[in-house]
C-alpha cells in the first residue's frame, strides 16, 4: 500500500472520497466514504465489484483517464466521478468522488 500523508481537506467534505493504489488497495476514506462503504482502508476494492466494473478500473489506471455517471439508490440521487490521481506525473491509484445531487439541477453555458 501506498503511503502518503492524507488529504486532511477532505476528511469533512460533504461528499465521499475513496482513494486506491495501483493494486486497488484502499489507502484513504473520508469519514463520509466510512459511513456509506464501512472502514476498508488497507483492503482490496476489487472483490467487492463486478467484472465489468474491475475491467473500467484497470481501463482508467492504464490510460489516465476518467469515468463519471449518476446513480440512483435508495431515492437518493449522486454523481461519482473517478479518476486516476498523480504524484511528480506518475499514476498512484484512482480516487473517487460521490457527491448526492438534487433530483433536478440548474444547468449553465458559460462562454
Amino acid at each position: 500500500m501506498i503511503s502518503f500523508e492524507k488529504p486532511s481537506w477532505a476528511d469533512e467534505l460533504d461528499c465521499a472520497v475513496t482513494l486506491c493504489d495501483t493494486e486497488g488497495i484502499v489507502c484513504y476514506q473520508n469519514e463520509r466514504s466510512r459511513a456509506v462503504n464501512g472502514d476498508v482502508r488497507g483492503q482490496s476494492l476489487l472483490p467487492c465489484h463486478n467484472d465489468r466494473s474491475r475491467e473500467i478500473i484497470r481501463h482508467l489506471l492504464e490510460t489516465g483517464s476518467r469515468n463519471v455517471y449518476t446513480i440512483e439508490k435508495h431515492g437518493i440521487r449522486k454523481l461519482i466521478y473517478q479518476t486516476v490521481w498523480r504524484e511528480a506525473g506518475e499514476v498512484r491509484g484512482l480516487v473517487e468522488f460521490s457527491m448526492e445531487i438534487p433530483g433536478e439541477m440548474p444547468h449553465y453555458i458559460r462562454n
